[in-house]
């Protein structure tokens, strides 16, 4: 086995939220003129009800909510894609995982349970519309959307994850994932067990219990660190370096590490909650 197979790994990442700041469903709701907190509550309500796999109530609403159908169309979808709001530095991001660090190579893609025609627009010229994948819907001759021809959502990611994956041949141990929210634990979950590498990108604490490691920034850059560190095997001399390398100084770094607790009262059971 050749030491460039060897040097070859996967990295996929969600959208919303972990290469943007806004969730695509405010967005659209913002331009049709639909209260937020509409689609707040519903997607809530969706979720905790578990009606659908996390992630996909945006297109469950496009599909099923006369609110949504009944006024979006296509063109919709591409308006909210230019709108929504990019972190920093995606196409860095995209170009200096193409170009390889240090003899390792990383496949880059986007798995987003967001229509695949949001994401495609949000990153039109920064990542191959080749390398995105979204949740994908079937128009009827009005425009409406008529069916959900494919999900990216919960176990749907893993799905396109093996089939990758079996397209790239690549390790299962050659897997890095990162996302944010619910909608990425079926992939999260499954990378671990591939001894693969996760990567939280929120402090929510369902995500970062499961991901093995958690980086905040508005910088998509940041989510190099974990790779530098675990993948490629670089301290942080080297890292420093590297960003500056590519014009950027890493500020602040901080490695913080929280443990959350509910202590009650063995007597009275009145709860405390603290963080330490």
């Amino acid at each position: 086995m050749s030491d460039k197979f060897l040097k070859r790994y996967l990295f996929a990442s969600d959208f919303d939220q972990t290469l943007s700041f806004n969730d695509s469903g405010f967005v659209l709701s913002e331009l049709l003129g639909i209260p937020v907190e509409d689609f707040n509550r519903k997607a809530t309500g969706m979720a905790k009800l578990n009606l659908v796999q996390q992630g996909a109530e945006l297109a469950y609403l496009l599909l099923h909510d006369p609110q949504f159908r009944s006024r979006v169309r296509r063109e919709h979808l591409l308006a909210v894609g230019k709108q929504t709001p990019l972190k920093q530095n995606i196409e860095l991001l995209y170009k200096i995982l193409d170009n390889g660090i240090d003899g390792y190579h990383f496949d880059f893609f986007v798995l987003s349970a967001a229509p695949v025609e949001i994401v495609q627009a949000a990153l039109a010229g920064i990542v191959p519309a080749s390398h995105i994948f979204g949740t994908e819907f079937t128009y009827n001759a009005a425009g409406e959307i008529e069916t959900i021809a494919r999900a990216t959502a919960g176990y749907g990611k893993v799905v396109r994850l093996d089939q990758l994956q079996a397209e790239l041949q690549i390790g299962p141990d050659h897997l890095i994932y990162a996302g944010d929210g619910g909608s990425d634990l079926h992939a999260m979950l499954h990378v671990n067990g591939c001894d693969g590498l996760t990567i939280a990108v929120s402090e929510k604490r369902y995500v970062t219990q499961v991901a093995k490691r958690t980086v905040l920034s508005s910088n998509a850059l940041a989510m190099l660190v974990p790779i530098l560190e675990k993948v490629v095997g670089w301290q942080q001399p080297q890292i420093r370096e590297f960003f500056e390398s590519h014009g950027l100084l890493v500020q602040e770094w901080a490695k913080v590490r929280t443990d959350w607790l509910t202590l009650r009262p063995a007597e009275t059971g009145l709860a405390e909650s603290a963080t330490v």
